[in-house]
């Protein structure tokens, strides 16, 4: 029997978080390509620490984006950010660039020639998963750390917080009660600061921020919830400890209340698995809840290097569904060609629209015009409700 009443905690970072900066330069580069070319290959990753920046990885696209041309694209990511400061500052940062073409060996396995269509970039395992804790289908307490410092940062880009720093944190504790969430029993933010506020007067800047995300009667008791404990946090970002990609997966996905196959997505075009794979899946589970199949949807998908189609589609709706799981399988593989060329060309993937998934989540977004988010769609809503007679 799963467990009915217990609390559960997720938390956010910040697109100041030093993980978080080099995340935006990976995907600043994979746009910069994808721009240039809609076929490009990219698997370029960033570190960073007190003004340094490196940049590894391989590439296969147009020769006129240089080393420099990509020095000036981590540049502007991190002048967006809002990074001024003595030890991290946009303009002023050492920048080294080790990136090589892509090598033949993947290529050949990756490419389409003759008879074979694409293959998957690599091997590898991919979860999507829905439930119906918010509007968005996704777990709350992931959604609403990342709504809390979404908001602070809003705050902190229109001049409205001044005194506020890029570099924040945010984590939630919920009480779940019939498998339902239903307040905070914790809240914890850390948030960089300016040297003149007071640990108090940051507490009281991040509060309407916290009350404001969370609903009705949700917020915790004042002795829990914990604003910049260490009572300082003046030095962050990547002055106050290195970054990487890809090191904050799961904050980037469902918050540790789904499982995760281990690939980061930062940093890689879309015929990587890691990424589109992992979109894709979300995008079947969240059309299953929201089509009214299942409460609850995870979607395994499993591929390896070089074969296009995928070795397995496993489906659990965790008791609440309403149809056959096999039956849920079959039909979603019989929608959507779940091969790297199909599920590129079904959410229009090859588009410059990475840059914006790199903090807050890439799930649990709105679908944008110019098709960032299309994972997010709930298009297969009606079909599925047609084939399986729901209401």
């Amino acid at each position: 029997m799963p467990k009915s009443h217990y609390l559960f905690a997720s938390e956010s970072v910040s697109e100041g978080h030093p993980d978080k900066v080099c995340d935006r330069i990976s995907d600043a580069v994979v746009d910069a390509y994808l721009t240039a070319d809609s076929e490009a290959r990219v698997a370029v990753e960033t570190l960073c620490t007190t003004n340094l920046v490196v940049l590894a990885g391989e590439v296969r696209g147009p020769e006129h984006i240089t080393h420099d041309t990509l020095i000036d694209v981590a540049r502007a990511a991190i002048r967006d950010i809002g990074y001024e400061q003595e030890g991290f500052h946009w303009q002023k940062a050492d920048m080294r660039v080790h990136v090589h073409g892509q090598s033949s060996n993947i290529a050949q396995g990756v490419d389409a020639a003759g008879n074979k269509d694409e293959g998957a970039g690599d091997q590898g395992i991919m979860f999507g998963y829905a439930c119906r804790e918010t509007d968005e289908l996704m777990p709350a307490p992931i959604q609403f750390s990342h709504a809390i410092l979404r908001s602070l940062a809003e705050a902190r880009h229109s001049g409205a917080e001044p005194g506020l720093g890029p570099d924040a944190k945010s984590q939630l504790s919920l009480a779940y009660e019939n498998g339902v969430p239903v307040r905070a029993t914790s809240v914890v933010v850390s948030t960089q600061h300016g040297e003149s506020l007071s640990q108090s007067q940051v507490r009281e800047i991040v509060r309407p921020h916290v009350v404001n995300v969370l609903p009705d009667g949700w917020m915790c008791d004042e002795s829990e919830f914990y604003v910049n404990p260490t009572g300082k946090f003046v030095i962050g970002g990547p002055d106050g400890d290195s970054g990487l990609t890809g090191r904050k997966i799961v904050v980037d996905t469902y918050g540790g209340a789904a499982p995760h196959g281990g690939g980061a997505f930062s940093g890689k075009d879309p015929t990587k698995v890691d990424r589109s794979a992992a979109y894709a899946a979300r995008y079947l589970a969240k059309n299953v809840v929201a089509a009214g199949l299942a409460d609850r949807c995870t979607i395994q998908l499993s591929y390896a290097i070089g074969v296009s189609k995928p070795l397995s589609v496993y489906i659990d709706t965790h008791g609440t569904g309403q149809v056959d799981e096999e039956r849920i399988s079959q039909v979603l593989r019989d929608l959507v060609d779940l091969s790297p060329r199909g599920i590129r060309q079904h959410l229009t993937l090859n588009r410059p629209i990475y840059a914006r998934t790199a903090a807050y989540g890439h799930f649990g977004r709105q679908p944008e015009a110019d098709g960032g988010f299309s994972w997010e769609r709930t298009d297969l809503v009606d079909e599925l409700k047609s084939i399986f007679g729901a209401a």
